[in-house]
């Protein structure tokens, strides 16, 4: 990007921003959140920090909601929950070509997902399977969601999912009393964007009605496109181009004060032209060119019911349905190679192209979660039980007739499971939680012959039992410790079950052999009101976990995989309105090979930190500035020959400023900032395929009605 856009940018963010504090006046005087007493107060929000630590917890979580969400103005959801440690964006900026990496796990550059992380809409189970270069995780859009959470590893998933060894990522979709606070009527919002780097455009609208108390409805429509766009050395990133329309629908009703349904739908399309087979690289290969429509829908019908008078009763039931559908059409003669001669074997190939590039794909998930809260006392020691059941139906449909003969057909994953966890609170600062799930599969492939005539499919069964406990100690101070171990079986999907039952015993034997995965962490939080002057606020948490994944099946030449590393998340606040955040991830971890040979995990994410200072003036402002530092890695993830640049040390400076003024015209206006990558730097993230955008200026305006 030229000096001359940048400056350009730079200026007219900086106007905006200005005609409104000028309108504003004086800024608002910041409520006082002093505790009087200075005694702790256990994990709160005064407000101050762009996020808070949840250090009452022993598992690994941490929250995004609504504020940071629109501060960071994402393009895609990963461009949201990229600063949580642990988590790694692939490429980012774009729903196609990215995905997400929690500890080592999850997307890599063969394939979007390796099954290792959950993402959750609403509680809907939601992406595809192993699909060969495509990226299936972040099809949707952050205009849609007002809180996102990520737990990181296994200790807390086992009432959401098995296998989970890198993590799970929860969004909930916005509610119509976010716009009406609850109060009988209409309300809304309008939000326009621009970016700068590839003349992004944004624009979404919220229309929300409470035609009574118990009611609630709501309907949102957004609409992001993107040209392809430059990286800090000024050259354009190719396939980085997008447009996507998503929208979501949502209704609340409280039958009575104990009783409630909620029902949401949320769509998003992407459409591609004459783009690269593989998603995950800027120029065509010898794979060539397609056509390729994703779209990607989730439902969810939730009943709750939650009787004051009793304890043992506080009962979830939800029935939610994703499916995510890939079209995509070979364009002849677009592969690396050019225009091969008549003569040449390859010709054949280029006219029609490989079996894979003309596949459809179509993932459909149907899931069944009855849960429920008991609240019991056996002496001294309160219990927290939540137990249920979840039956859960997949389905892989659509491979079309170009994949006779390969490796990964259609069918059905359908799985029974029963989860139980226990939170004991002894009241001397002693919680211990022991957690229990298990999970029985039933596998079956459909497969076609070369003369289309269907097979004897093949068939699987099997039963798993995964659980783990942790342990926290809570202390006057402030100060708490805690540790867990938790152990959890990834079963085999469909896309491993050979195309029939006439295989090589040995070779069905690793096919269908669940991976085990066991997990260690230990940790320590610290939170207290006024520790250095009256009424500052410290949190902070540090997790320190390994991780062995063994009987390995999700990557080729692997038999088993051991992660370690250290996640730190912190904020430091003065009532005053100044504020710090930070967070840190430091990784390290051994693959070993089928062969014995032990080398380094080939999916390690880089080593960062990040940190953020700012400044609110009360309700009407909040500046910050995010300095993002990547360290060397040792690991390099790509071909070094071709990215050489990749997992070298970067450092990024972020500014982002929000203005909300609460006087006069424009009261109930919001102006939102950013200037990412400040400095222009060119750099390629570990695990990314491609050099990251390089300056970009955001300017978001949203009128709330």
């Amino acid at each position: 990007m030229s000096i001359r856009s940048r400056k350009l940018a730079i200026r007219t963010g900086m106007t905006a921003i200005g005609l409104a504090m000028a309108i504003q006046g004086n800024a608002i005087a910041q409520e006082d959140a002093n505790n009087e007493d200075g005694e702790f107060l256990g994990t709160i929000t005064l407000g101050q920090s762009k996020r808070e630590v949840q250090t009452d917890t022993a598992t690994p979580v941490t929250v995004i909601k609504q504020e940071e969400i629109d501060d960071r103005q994402g393009t895609t959801i990963g461009e949201i929950i990229d600063s949580v440690p642990g988590v790694t964006l692939l490429n980012g900026t774009t729903p196609s070509g990215s995905g997400l990496n929690i500890r080592g796990f999850g997307a890599n550059r063969i394939f979007g997902t390796d099954q290792k992380i959950v993402i959750l809409v609403d509680g809907a189970t939601t992406g595809a399977e192993e699909i060969y270069r495509i990226s299936n995780q972040l099809f949707t859009d952050p205009n849609l969601y007002k809180e996102v959470s990520v737990i990181r590893g296994t200790v807390g998933s086992f009432e959401y999912a098995s296998g989970v060894v890198g993590g799970i990522v929860q969004l909930e979709t916005k509610d119509a009393s976010d716009f009406t606070d609850g109060e009988i009527g209409f309300g809304g919002a309008l939000t326009l964007g621009a970016a700068s780097n590839g003349d992004g455009f944004n624009g979404s609208g919220t229309v929300a009605w409470q035609p009574s108390d118990r009611v609630e409805l709501l309907a949102n429509y957004t609409y992001r496109e993107q040209d392809n766009q430059e990286d800090g050395n000024g050259d354009e990133i190719g396939n980085s181009e997008f447009e996507l329309p998503s929208f979501l629908l949502k209704g609340k009703f409280a039958i009575t004060d104990e009783q409630s349904i909620m029902l949401s739908y949320t769509n998003t399309e992407s459409s591609d032209r004459d783009v690269p087979y593989d998603t995950f690289i800027t120029a065509t290969d010898f794979f060539g060119n397609v056509d390729r429509d994703i779209e990607t829908e989730t439902a969810s019908l939730i009943y709750e019911y939650s009787p004051i008078d009793n304890d043992l009763v506080d009962l979830y039931a939800a029935l939610t349905y994703s499916n995510q559908e890939i079209e995509q059409t070979y364009i002849p003669f677009t592969n690396g190679f050019g225009m091969p001669s008549p003569f040449s074997p390859v010709f054949a190939q280029a006219r029609d192209g490989f079996d894979v590039v003309n596949d459809d794909h179509k993932f459909e998930t149907l899931k069944l979660t009855l849960k429920n809260t008991s609240f019991v006392e056996t002496g001294s020691v309160e219990h927290e039980l939540r137990y249920g059941f979840e039956y859960i139906d997949r389905e892989r449909l659509d491979r079309g007739l170009s994949a006779v003969g390969t490796a990964a057909p259609g069918g059905t994953d359908e799985r029974y499971a029963v989860f139980l966890i226990d939170v004991m609170d002894f009241g001397n600062g002693l919680t211990f939680t022991p957690a229990l799930r298990v999970e029985t599969q039933s596998i079956e492939s459909d497969a076609f012959n070369v003369d289309t005539e269907l097979l004897e499919p093949a068939e699987f069964d099997d039963t798993a039992i995964m659980g783990g406990a942790s342990l926290r100690y809570q202390f006057e101070n402030g100060f708490a410790l805690f540790g867990s171990y938790a152990r959890t079986s990834s079963l085999p999907i469909i896309d491993d079950v050979p195309a029939t039952d006439n295989v090589d015993p040995v070779i069905r034997d690793r096919i269908f052999m669940a991976e085990e995965a066991e997990t260690f962490e230990l940790g320590g939080s610290f939170d207290r009101v006024g520790v250095f002057s009256e009424g500052d606020v410290l949190a902070l948490k540090v997790n320190i976990y390994d991780t062995t994944l063994e009987d390995v099946t999700s990557y080729s030449g692997v038999s088993e995989v051991e992660t370690n590393g250290i996640e730190i998340e912190g904020s430091y606040a003065f009532e005053q309105g100044l504020y710090f955040d930070m967070n840190a991830n430091f990784t390290d971890g051994d693959q070993v090979s089928i062969a014995g040979v032990t080398s380094e995990w080939q999916n390690l994410a880089q080593d960062s930190i990040r940190v953020t200072g700012g400044y609110r003036f009360g309700a009407f402002a909040d500046l910050s500035l995010e300095v993002v530092n990547g360290f060397d890695s040792d690991v390099v993830n790509v071909d070094p020959t071709t990215v050489p640049e990749a997992g070298d040390s970067y450092t990024l400076f972020n500014l982002r400023a929000t203005v909300r003024p609460q006087e006069g015209f424009l009261k109930g206006t919001e102006f939102r900032i950013g200037l990412e990558n400040l400095t222009d730097e060119a750099y390629i993230p570990n695990l990314s395929t491609r050099f990251q955008p390089g300056f970009n200026g955001k300017l978001t305006i949203t009128k709330l009605f």
